[in-house]
C-alpha cells in the first residue's frame, strides 16, 4: 500500500476514535450546550443539568448519543482523513504555517458537513425531548422525518448552515491546536507527554467553538423546528440569528459552550498506528 495511502487511513482510524471518545465523555455536555441553545429562559447549565436529573435522571444527560455514536466514526474519521490529504495539497513539503493549516481545516470542515448534518439533526431531535410520554425513539424519528419532509428538508435539514459552521470551526480546530501543540514541542521536544496533548486539544477545542458558536446556536434551532427553514440559507441564518438577539441579546448566541476531548485521543491512536505500521 502507498505510503500517503497508508498515512490516510491512520488518520481515518485515529479520528474515528477521537471522535468516539466525543461522544463517551462530552455527550452530557453537548446535552446541556443543546438545550441551553434551544431553551434560552433556563438560569444557565447548571440549572439544566441539576433540572435534567432531578426530572429525568442522569441518564437523560446521553440522550442522543445513539445518533452520533454511530455516526461519529465515519465523521471525525472523514474530518481527520480530509484534514490530512488538504495539507498534502496545500503544501507537500514539510509542516505548513498556521495559516496553511487553517486553510486545510477549513477544507476538511466543508467536507464534514456531508456526514455531520445528519447526525447533528438526530442529535438534537432526540435531546430536545424531554422526558414526557410522547418522547420518541431515534428509529422513529428518522422515519417520521423522512416520510414528512424526505432527504433534503428532513435527513439533511440544516446542512448548509452546518457548512457555514464547520469552515470557521476546523480552520480555528486545527490552527488552535497546532499553535499550542508546537510551543509544548519548542519547549519539551517532539515526544509531548499526555498532558501536553490534552492541552493542545483544549486550545483547540476553544478555538472551534469561539469561532463558530453562534452559527452551532442556529444549527440547533433550524434543526429542531417542526417545519424546514424558508428563504435561501443566509437569508435563515439572518433572520434565525436576529431571533436570538432579539429574545436574548448577544449573550444568547453563546449560551451552553463546552470544549471536548477529540484530540488526544486522535494523536495517541495515531502514535499507536505510527509505531504498528511504521508510517
Amino acid at each position: 500500500m502507498p505510503q500517503n495511502t497508508l498515512e490516510t487511513v491512520n488518520e481515518l482510524v485515529a479520528g474515528s476514535f477521537g471522535g468516539a471518545a466525543q461522544v463517551l465523555v462530552g455527550q452530557p455536555l453537548d446535552t446541556i450546550k443543546t438545550r441551553a441553545q434551544i431553551a434560552p429562559s433556563s438560569k444557565g447549565p447548571m440549572d439544566i443539568l441539576m433540572q435534567t436529573a432531578r426530572k429525568e435522571g442522569v441518564l437523560a444527560l446521553y440522550k442522543g448519543m445513539t445518533s452520533p455514536l454511530l455516526g461519529i466514526a465515519g465523521v471525525t474519521s472523514l474530518v481527520f482523513g480530509a484534514y490530512g490529504i488538504s495539507k498534502r495539497i496545500i503544501s507537500p513539503f514539510g509542516q505548513l504555517s498556521l495559516k496553511e493549516t487553517a486553510a486545510a481545516g477549513a477544507m476538511a470542515g466543508a467536507a464534514n458537513a456531508i456526514l455531520a448534518s445528519p447526525v447533528e439533526m438526530f442529535k438534537v431531535r432526540m435531546q430536545g425531548q424531554y422526558g414526557s410520554p410522547g418522547d420518541k425513539r431515534l428509529r422513529v424519528v428518522a422515519r417520521e422525518m423522512w416520510a414528512e419532509w424526505g432527504f433534503r428538508k428532513g435527513i439533511m435539514r440544516g446542512y448548509w448552515v452546518t457548512v457555514a459552521r464547520e469552515i470557521p470551526a476546523y480552520a480555528g480546530f486545527y490552527a488552535g491546536y497546532e499553535f499550542s501543540k508546537r510551543r509544548f514541542v519548542s519547549g519539551y521536544g517532539p515526544d509531548l507527554p499526555v498532558w501536553a496533548v490534552l492541552a493542545s486539544g483544549s486550545t483547540g477545542g476553544i478555538a472551534y467553538w469561539l469561532s463558530s458558536y453562534p452559527l452551532d446556536v442556529v444549527k440547533s434551532r433550524v434543526q429542531l423546528r417542526s417545519t424546514p427553514p424558508e428563504g435561501t440559507p443566509v437569508q435563515y441564518i439572518a433572520r434565525e440569528l436576529k431571533a436570538v438577539v432579539a429574545e436574548s441579546g448577544v449573550a444568547g448566541l453563546f449560551r451552553g459552550l463546552t470544549p471536548c476531548p477529540t484530540f488526544a485521543t486522535f494523536e495517541l491512536t495515531r502514535e499507536y498506528l505510527r509505531d504498528f505500521t511504521g508510517i
